[in-house]
């Protein structure tokens, strides 16, 4: 279907729909109502590209942003130059003259780093703009109850920061039946309310389809915007952006009882017909995704019909069975390893993991093709 776009070198096409990212954010944006819309672009923007995203999403109408390290700060800060910039992996020691110069803002996640952006304040001679994050459940990043008391003590640190937002992040926001959801919403509540008054963010992706208690004053949607449909409790109002194409290098003939792949995990059990195909590990095709003796392993879409991966994935080449592909399959065709009937859930599913991670290794060997811009 995309042949025309990818040139004779190439083995594999990824495209990326720019315009329908940006109908994904306005879409969620409106779903929160009065709460603001912000993107997260970390990781390349999920491994899409920030450096086309980005602009995107600002004419769309996003004015914050969420990256997780300073040099994804300073690419944001470039694409964007009138945005909020919140920076997600907090302050490590040594970065604090990077932010304050990139004008992006450190999510704290713990009484040293407090204390460190506020000695750099300190020695500007102004406040800073900082953001918290609070310990609430997820047990990684964040301030405990004993550290926000201990914060509270410290007027000489609190008093150079000037605190616009306060935050947590859900442990099982995919889930809307799990009660441990509500238990962090109460604890987020309780931090929060002994903090300087300030702007607070609790919901990510699925986080924001719980409803409306979790939305508070600015929600944060990353995997959603670039059409991912982890939660659980029914389809976000989005719709996929990306589909992920490569090239079938050879067709051939295995008969019954050979075998297929390294370590010879898979033996044909009738006359079968093997496509090679110019996509592996090293593309993001997950080796997750092989199929061993006895389980089922990743699919791809030949001709409008699904075929199964057989033998293991390796760093180059993935060995499908076409069998049963009507009309055949031919060396240079086209195999979809993402796109219509194969979600990023799916995909994520049949390799044992999840969409988040097939989205962000896709690889750069694939020729890129962005639309909708």
């Amino acid at each position: 279907m995309s042949e025309e776009h990818l040139a004779s070198f190439e083995t594999g096409l990824i495209t990326v729909d720019l315009g329908q990212i940006a109908a994904n954010w306005q879409a969620l944006a409106r779903l929160v109502a009065t709460a603001e819309c912000s993107a997260v672009v970390k990781a390349d923007a999920y491994g899409l590209g920030a450096s086309r995203v980005v602009p995107v999403l600002a004419t769309a109408g996003c004015r914050t942003f969420f990256v997780a390290t300073p040099g994804e700060a300073r690419e944001v800060r470039a694409l964007a130059p009138a945005a909020s910039i919140f920076v997600l992996d907090g302050l490590f020691p040594g970065a604090a003259t990077a932010l304050s110069e990139l004008a992006a803002t450190p999510v704290l996640a713990s009484l040293d780093e407090a204390r460190d952006w506020a000695a750099h304040a300190r020695s500007l001679g102004r406040t800073l703009p900082a953001a918290l994050n609070l310990a609430t459940g997820l047990n990684r990043l964040g301030l405990s109850a004993r550290e926000v008391e201990m914060l509270l003590a410290d007027t000489r640190t609190l008093s150079a920061l000037d605190l616009g937002l306060v935050m947590s992040h859900l442990a099982s926001a995919d889930d809307p039946s799990d009660p441990k959801n509500e238990e962090q919403r109460q604890a987020f509540e309780a931090l929060r309310a002994v903090l300087p008054r300030a702007r607070a963010s609790l919901a990510a992706s699925d986080g924001l389809m719980l409803g409306p208690r979790f939305h508070y004053d600015l929600v944060r949607p990353g995997y959603a915007l670039y059409g991912g449909q982890a939660f659980r409790g029914g389809p976000a109002p989005v719709a996929p952006v990306v589909s992920v194409e490569a090239r079938v290098l050879q067709v051939r003939d295995v008969a019954p009882g050979e075998t297929v792949g390294y370590s010879a995990t898979w033996t044909a059990s009738r006359p079968s017909r093997i496509a090679v195909i110019a996509a592996g590990y090293a593309d993001g095709f997950a080796r997750g995704a092989s199929a061993p003796a006895g389980r089922e392993g990743g699919l791809v879409s030949l001709g409008g019909r699904l075929a199964p991966v057989v033998g293991r994935v390796s760093m180059d080449l993935i060995t499908v069975d076409v069998s049963d592909v009507p009309g055949g399959v031919r060396r240079g065709d086209l195999a979809t390893l993402v796109g219509p009937g194969l979600t990023l859930e799916a995909v994520g599913q049949r390799a044992g993991t999840i969409g988040y991670e097939v989205l962000t290794r896709l690889g750069r060997r694939f020729e890129r093709r962005y639309v909708g811009d």
